[in-house]
């Protein structure tokens, strides 16, 4: 979000593309996916809630294939399904761990076939990394055919496509698949759309969301969402390919409270000045770097400001980066309100 504020506020022409936060992080205290202090996304409050809607319907829709499936099964499983090997789970857009392994069907013959079953987030549902790979509605209805739901007895395949029901599931989620415009506090147009985990999936919004900020702005930002080894890669190996974005530069976000911790400091001591824990937790930085430079790309490094950063430790850091070749700056997104346009 500062960046793309900044190279608004220096006369480009610029769009933000995001994902949509879930909201069972956010309710784990983890935090949202809207950005923070003066860098932020409005409403933060919708956004980081029920938003438009998205990743309810992506729910129903997950959720409606897995009542389809064990129905099949009950009315006489045509498809031979063998209920031990079911690969595609029910999805829930909160953390609940009592659902993550369950027993489902019981109560006799006329509840279903009993069988094991489990519980992921929506963010993991692959209908999710699918919705954001999808380049139109008819893309989305053959990708969600070819999903594999199990597998039969004689160890075959068995596809959304078997069952006949991707132009239901489909149905479900027409909807969802407009992009949703909103804009930064300094008025940088965001579009805010699909939301896969991506130590799960892609970690990227959508295929749509990034293809019509391309058309709108002369600078795209976008996110690849975790760090680089999760993804950065999977942007590069995936989305970049299936819909030829691959970016034009790179910015890897790095903090000193990060890579304190990295160096072995306990989370209540990341206050305290420790310019020795930054030097033992730096490899953890330079991973990362190496990483983005293995795709032909030279990153740079925006050191994100926190208040409690001492002097000492960002002149550290941005020595550390000069040492190694790597383009650095401190960035004060989160507590300056002086990148904010004036109307």
């Amino acid at each position: 979000m500062g960046l793309a504020d900044s190279l608004a506020r220096a006369g480009h022409n610029v769009m933000i593309a995001l994902r949509e936060p879930s909201l069972g992080p956010i309710l784990g205290m983890k935090g949202g996916a809207a950005g923070g202090g003066y860098s932020q996304v409005l409403p933060m409050d919708e956004i980081n809630l029920h938003f438009t809607g998205d990743f309810h319907a992506i729910t129903s829709a997950n959720n409606a294939l897995m009542a389809l499936v064990d129905n099949h099964i009950f009315q006489g499983n045509e498809l031979n399904i063998d209920p031990r090997r079911m690969t595609f789970k029910r999805v829930l857009d909160m953390n609940d761990r009592s659902l993550r392994e369950v027993i489902i069907g019981l109560g006799g013959p006329a509840q279903g076939v009993p069988r094991q079953d489990s519980f992921d987030i929506t963010a993991a549902s692959e209908i999710m990394a699918v919705f954001c790979l999808a380049t139109d509605l008819d893309d989305l209805r053959d990708r969600v055919g070819r999903i594999t739901v199990g597998y039969s007895y004689d160890r075959r395949p068995v596809t959304v496509a078997d069952l006949g029901v991707q132009g239901a599931l489909t149905m479900l989620l027409k909807d969802a698949l407009k992009p949703n415009l909103v804009q930064s506090i300094a008025g940088t147009p965001t579009v805010v759309h699909g939301g896969p985990f991506a130590n799960i999936a892609h970690g990227c919004n959508s295929l749509i969301a990034t293809r019509i900020a391309q058309q709108l702005a002369d600078i795209v930002v976008t996110e690849a969402g975790f760090g680089a080894d999760l993804g950065a890669e999977k942007y590069m190996d995936i989305k970049a390919r299936i819909a030829d974005v691959a970016p034009s530069a790179v910015v890897v976000v790095a903090t000193v409270r990060a890579l304190k911790m990295h160096g072995g400091v306990p989370k209540d001591q990341l206050k305290e000045p420790n310019v020795e824990a930054l030097a033992a937790g730096v490899g953890n930085l330079k991973r990362h770097v190496h990483n983005v430079e293995k795709f032909g790309i030279a990153p740079v490094v925006a050191i994100n400001k926190f208040a409690t950063d001492t002097p000492e430790e960002l002149e550290w850091l941005l020595a550390w980066c000069a040492r190694e070749g790597v383009q650095a700056a401190v960035a004060d997104v989160w507590g300056r309100a002086e990148g904010r346009r004036r109307r």
